[in-house]
């Protein structure tokens, strides 16, 4: 007696196959959409131009190579600072904050200032480092 054996036919359902394609595609799409982005969200100005500041609307900081904040030759906490750029905004809307860094100061205090001006919606943040024009 002989046993039939069935040959199994070769895939030519390619139809599940590229609907499987179709969803993939879709939804590496709609992930991509997702914009994970921790970064800071700043305006920053248009090249080239020029914007006069009046005095009294700006507000100089000076941070060391430790870290210190020193703001009208006082030395103060990021909590110091805080309160004067507060104070400071409710006089002055427009006001415009630089500060100048120290190129040996440890980058999280920076970026903690920098937190700190986004925090309070200052309309206009500019910082260099010191020794530089």
């Amino acid at each position: 007696m002989t046993i039939k054996r069935r040959r199994r036919a070769p895939y030519a359902d390619s139809a599940t196959t590229s609907d499987l394609a179709f969803l993939l595609i879709i939804y590496f799409l709609v992930m991509a959409s997702f914009n994970i982005n921790q970064g800071f969200l700043m305006n920053l100005p248009a090249k080239d131009t020029t914007r006069l500041v009046p005095r009294e609307d700006l507000m100089r900081f000076d941070m060391d190579s430790g870290g210190s904040i020193r703001y009208l030759g006082t030395e103060m906490n990021i909590s110091g600072v805080e309160r004067e750029i507060r104070a400071a905004v409710v006089q002055h809307p427009n006001l415009a904050v630089v500060l100048s860094i120290d190129p040996q100061t440890p980058w999280q205090q920076v970026v903690s200032f920098v937190e700190l001006a986004q925090k309070l919606q200052v309309d206009s943040f500019s910082f260099n480092m010191k020794g530089q024009s």
